[in-house]
């Protein structure tokens, strides 16, 4: 059985999946793009910006069902270019600073909007 989350905390989804799903122990965020959830405006015009933008959307998913940064446990971080990976991860360490999920991290030739940086998560109930 599976449940599907939806926050307006979190920008809506813009085609046919959801912002997230529940099922079992498990919570499944689709790729967050640094979207404001309240322009559906791209926020940040720079790595680090976007980065902390898309951070803060899937925060904010989390919190919709009572979980926090600390319940991920594994992240995908999708670049357009690989050369800002460093802006990227220091923002990504402010966030994950204490007991980091497993990542992985791959350059993309394109992503929705222009966004240069968007993360799909799994968080798990503990």
């Amino acid at each position: 059985m599976k449940t599907i989350i939806s926050t307006p905390g979190a920008p809506a989804a813009i085609g046919p999946y959801s912002q997230a799903v529940e099922a079992g122990p498990f919570i499944f965020i689709s790729g967050q793009l640094p979207v404001d959830p309240a322009t559906g405006n791209i926020a940040g015009a720079d790595t680090a910006a976007q980065t902390e933008a898309v951070i803060k959307n899937i925060a904010a998913i989390l919190g919709s069902r009572g979980l926090t940064l600390e319940n991920v446990v594994k992240t995908t971080v999708f670049m357009a270019d690989l050369r800002e990976f460093q802006k990227m991860n220091e923002v990504y360490a402010r966030f994950f600073a204490k007991n980091p999920p497993a990542r992985a991290t791959i350059e993309v030739k394109a992503l929705p909007k222009a966004a240069l940086v968007e993360i799909e998560a799994i968080a798990v109930k503990q």
